[in-house]
C-alpha cells in the first residue's frame, strides 16, 4: 500500500518534534502508538507486512500529486490512500490560494497516473479535516496563539484573536475554499471509477480536539489525533477484516 498527500500523512510533529513522523501515520504507520489502515489490515493481508509506502511529503500542494502517484505505481500498491488540499489552502493569504478549478484538474492529474498504472488498486480519497474548527477551538488558548504567530497557515490563523470584520471575512472565505475543495475532491473520486472510495467527509466532520494536536505547532495532530483519522478513514476503505 501506498500513502500520498501532505504532512498530516507523514506524521509531522506527531513525534514530539516539529518533523515527519512516518511510523504514526494514520495510513501506513507501523509504530504502536496509532492503528493505521497499514496495522489494521496487516493481520488479514499478511502479505502487505513490510510493504507499506509513504510518498507524502511536508508542504505538499494537489500539483504534487501526480509525482507521488507514480511512486506508488513503481511501488505496485495495490492500495492507496490520498490526502490532499490543506497546503492548497494554508498559503499567505486569501488571493494566493489554489484556485478551484486548478486545484481540481491537478488532482485528476494525479488519480490519473493511478488508474493507469495500476487499474485494480484500490483508492481511498480523504476529505480535509475542518481547519476553521482548529481555529475555533483553539484562538482562546494562549499557547497556539502565540505558535500561529509564526506564520502557520496564515490564510486562516493570522490574528487569530481579532474579530475585525476584514478577519471574520478572511476566516470564512477559507471556510469557503476548503468546502470547495472537498466537493472536488468527492466528484473527483466519483469520476475515477468502482476502484477508488471517498471517506463520504468523515474527516471533515471529525470533531477533533487540542488534546489530538500537538503542543509545538498546534496545528498537525498528535498520535491521537492520527489515530481518530486512521478511525474515522477506515470504514469508508471497504475492508472485510
Amino acid at each position: 500500500m501506498a500513502a500520498l498527500g501532505d504532512s498530516i500523512s507523514t506524521g509531522f510533529g506527531s513525534c514530539l518534534v516539529l518533523t515527519s513522523c512516518r511510523r504514526n501515520s494514520w495510513s501506513t504507520g507501523d509504530g504502536i502508538r496509532v492503528e493505521s489502515h497499514y496495522r489494521r489490515l496487516l493481520d488479514a493481508h499478511p502479505a502487505i507486512r513490510g510493504r507499506a509506502r509513504n510518498h507524502a511529503a511536508a508542504g505538499a500542494r494537489a500539483d504534487a500529486l501526480a509525482g507521488q502517484a507514480e511512486a506508488a505505481v513503481r511501488d505496485r500498491a495495490d492500495y492507496v490512500t490520498v490526502l490532499i488540499g490543506a497546503n492548497d489552502a494554508c498559503r499567505g493569504d486569501i488571493d494566493r490560494m489554489t484556485p478551484v478549478s486548478t486545484f481540481r484538474s491537478q488532482v485528476d492529474r494525479g488519480l490519473r497516473v493511478l488508474r493507469e498504472g495500476r487499474p485494480k488498486a484500490r483508492v481511498l480519497v480523504a476529505s480535509i479535516p475542518d481547519l476553521n474548527r482548529l481555529w475555533e477551538i483553539g484562538h482562546t488558548e494562549p499557547r497556539a496563539v502565540r505558535a500561529w504567530r509564526t506564520g502557520i497557515c496564515p490564510a486562516l490563523l493570522a490574528n487569530p484573536t481579532s474579530t475585525a470584520p476584514a478577519d471574520r471575512a478572511r476566516r470564512a472565505a477559507f471556510r469557503e475554499r476548503i468546502d470547495a475543495y472537498n466537493a472536488e475532491l468527492k466528484a473527483a473520486c466519483r469520476a475515477y471509477g468502482s476502484r477508488c472510495r471517498h471517506d463520504g467527509g468523515a474527516v471533515h466532520r471529525a470533531r477533533f480536539t487540542l488534546a489530538e494536536v500537538n503542543s509545538l505547532d498546534w496545528f498537525h495532530p498528535n498520535a491521537a489525533g492520527q489515530n481518530r483519522l486512521a478511525e474515522v478513514t477506515f470504514p469508508a476503505a471497504g475492508w472485510r477484516l
